[in-house]
């Protein structure tokens, strides 16, 4: 298993700082959420964590180790990546797709091992893929293309995952399912990331939220300690119905609010 301490981390993107003063510690066995509104630097976050965007102050390390200095065969084993977007440009069929997740684990000229596949199997049926094995896809819906890229990530066996929007493109039924797989993830022991735009799932799923505004953490802690009205208000700019008190937690934003973030009213600016 493996933990990720952020310590005073900035990143800047040309002459813009996009993320200030990020400090935490990430440990395995929980499902967190990093939460926020569009430009606030969640991606970058993300992607300064896997070693693809250089911190310009702060420290990130990786059980112990500065991400800058590990081997990218190493990083990649240890933390599997679903970026958002999960474009495909190569007319593979899907079961080959996802086995190149265990790419990181192969030495050179190393070919599929019954291991190996017996693994991608099991990734296939967790994502309920299992069907489309044998489709090209670049011929794939959307939705069915985000489900094929997540079980690409799971083939990986690294011991962290981390998903950029997970639930982009896909249906309120396989979005239940993508979470639900992500929660067993977490109870499992792996550390589970994910970079989610639904308030309500990440409040009935997520162990621990991140909320991140402007570049800076805005709260940290269980999703009840969050979400409040106060911070939706002033970080998304909505008023809200929240329901937190139940086994199903419940965020229904109702309206654009009047006590919105400086940030914020930039951005709608």
């Amino acid at each position: 298993m493996v933990s990720i301490v952020l310590e005073q981390v900035d990143v800047s993107l040309g002459r813009r700082r996009v993320l200030e003063g990020i400090s935490a510690t990430l440990t395995p066995g929980s499902l967190i959420g990093i939460v926020g509104p569009n430009g606030a630097g969640k991606s970058t976050l993300v992607r300064a964590i896997l070693g693809l965007a250089r911190p310009s102050a702060g420290t990130i390390l990786l059980d112990g180790g500065s991400i800058q200095d590990l081997p990218r065969p190493v990083i990649a084993r240890s933390l599997a990546y679903l970026p958002q977007g999960q474009t495909v440009h190569w007319p593979l069929s899907v079961e080959r797709l996802i086995a190149l997740g265990r790419l990181p684990h192969f030495a050179p000229m190393s070919r599929m091992s019954p291991d190996d596949m017996a693994i991608v199997e099991r990734a296939m049926a967790r994502a309920d893929v299992e069907r489309l094995r044998t489709r090209i896809a670049t011929e794939l819906s959307g939705g069915e293309r985000a489900r094929v890229m997540l079980a690409r990530a799971l083939a990986v066996g690294a011991p962290a995952l981390i998903a950029d929007e997970p639930l982009a493109s896909l249906d309120p039924g396989h979005q239940i399912d993508v979470m639900e797989l992500l929660a067993q993830e977490a109870r499992s022991g792996r550390l589970v990331i994910a970079v989610l735009h639904d308030l309500t799932m990440a409040a009935r799923y997520c162990d621990r939220l991140l909320l991140i505004d402007d570049g800076r953490f805005i709260a940290d802690g269980p999703p009840r300690d969050v979400l409040s009205s106060d911070r939706l208000a002033r970080t998304y700019g909505i008023d809200a119905r929240i329901d937190l008190d139940g086994d199903k937690p419940l965020i229904v934003p109702l309206g654009r609010s009047d006590r919105a973030s400086t940030s914020t009213n930039r951005a709608l600016r």
